[in-house]
């Protein structure tokens, strides 16, 4: 059996395999072995039964923790076992944090140290109280559009009316004793940076990857960014097709705007406030890519994501004062509703991807129309195929070759380009296998 995480092998001992020691014990625990290759063949070691003596000692003298220390023999090599069992408080060692990451050991430094500590604690990151801020200098018209809106999503009562705000914040969970929680900081403070560097939104307007036009940036607390970015996007940023319907005009945007919404919200709540950088929206003719710092749950893909899962905040200060007010959901839906929305409207589905240090959502605009798809070089074949998936939702082999009258190398060869510019995506498996958008 090779290394695992929560398998590791050393051939002999050193006193810095403390460390991993360390590390197994800070994360889901885990076993050392002594006396055995990267494969976890025996090679044996010498004075076995002299560590086995000795390295119990050193283990709780150094790392203030009991492990089991066992001594095997096989095909006349002795080996040792040492069984770590996760610890339910932070385990240094001489001052240094280390921590077990899949088959790798990491020191914890900064805020994934930081990170690491509250939540041996118990706590997270916007649950953290600050000092000397007073309830006096929070935004009091932040707190009456809160009141509105809670009441109005049937999620607070009629009581806050009345509640001053600091009943309201209590109720909350916003307090911490006599100080303010960081996420009251960030809900209603109206200059919430001067306490959590880069806690705004950054909106740009790109012709290219290289070639920004025009940009905006939205301060304030994180009920006024929404609500800010909101407006902006879809009277500045997003164009509406005017309609009318007798004396009636429609507008129509480009793209559904509770979709955006929706991954607006995420990105908020869902940011990691330690980072450095700001929430940011590009925005290009095509699609619109929207980004923040942080990372998913441990153990977490983004096909997890897919399907249906619950809702694990990364600050459930912040999403819980963001669900009373009926901007999220609290069952983790937000990624279904997407896509849901997306396909009512006939656009693609959303991407979702993890990269950067942070989480992507990109919406792209229904560029599956003749004019676009000549100007990106495609052959009529290619056209006819996309507006027919368009339409059915899938397309074979088969189907291409039917709809085309050509040969299968020829329906090969087009779809092959087609999943190369990621315009076709292959599912299923050779005789069963589709394309779609």
């Amino acid at each position: 059996m090779r290394e695992t995480q929560n398998i590791e092998y050393k051939t002999i001992w050193k006193d810095e395999y403390l460390k991993w020691i360390c590390g197994f014990a800070n994360a889901q625990g885990g076993i050392i072995y002594i006396g055995k290759d990267d494969d976890g063949n025996v090679v044996g070691v010498n004075d076995a039964k002299k560590m086995l003596e000795e390295l119990p000692n050193k283990i709780t003298t150094t790392l203030g923790i009991v492990a089991d220390v066992n001594l095997y023999c096989e095909e006349s090599k002795e080996y040792i076992e040492i069984i770590v069992e996760s610890q339910p408080n932070p385990v240094n060692y001489k001052g240094e944090y280390h921590y077990r990451s899949g088959s790798t050991k990491q020191e914890l430094k900064g805020s994934a140290l930081d990170k690491f500590l509250l939540e041996k604690q118990g706590k997270h990151w916007d649950s953290v109280p600050i000092m000397n801020v007073k309830i006096e200098e929070l935004k009091s018209e932040t707190f009456d559009f809160y009141r509105k809106k809670g009441i109005k999503s049937n999620r607070l009562n009629d009581d806050v009316l009345t509640d001053s705000n600091e009943i309201l914040l209590n109720n909350l969970k916003l307090t911490d004793g006599e100080y303010l929680k960081r996420a009251a900081i960030l809900l209603f403070h109206p200059d919430p940076e001067r306490y959590i560097t880069n806690a705004y939104i950054k909106i740009g307007y790109f012709e290219s990857d290289s070639d920004l036009v025009f940009q905006d940036e939205i301060h304030g607390n994180l009920i006024e960014q929404v609500e800010k970015t909101m407006d902006l996007l879809f009277t500045k940023y997003i164009k509406a097709i005017i309609s009318y319907d007798g004396i009636y005009r429609t507008e129509t945007f480009e793209y559904p705007k509770e979709a955006i919404r929706e991954a607006l919200l995420n990105a908020v709540a869902h940011k990691d406030y330690t980072g450095v950088t700001p929430i940011q929206i590009s925005v290009y003719k095509d699609k619109i890519m929207i980004w923040n710092f942080g990372e998913l749950p441990e153990n977490w893909t983004i096909d997890t994501l897919q399907k249906k899962h619950s809702s694990i905040p990364y600050n459930p200060d912040v999403s819980n004062g963001f669900f009373r007010i009926g901007y999220i959901e609290a069952w983790g839906r937000g990624i279904s509703k997407m896509n849901e929305q997306c396909a009512s409207a006939g656009l693609p589905m959303p991407l979702y991807y993890y990269e950067s240090s942070g989480f992507w959502v990109v919406f792209r605009k229904d560029i599956y129309y003749e004019e676009y798809l000549q100007s990106k070089g495609l052959n009529s074949r290619q056209i006819k195929a996309i507006i027919y998936v368009k339409k059915k939702g899938r397309i074979t082999n088969r189907e291409y070759q039917e709809i085309n009258e050509t040969s299968r190398r020829t329906a090969l060869r087009d779809i092959d380009e087609l999943c190369g510019m990621n315009i076709f995506y292959k599912k299923g498996q050779f005789k069963s296998s589709y394309y779609t958008l």
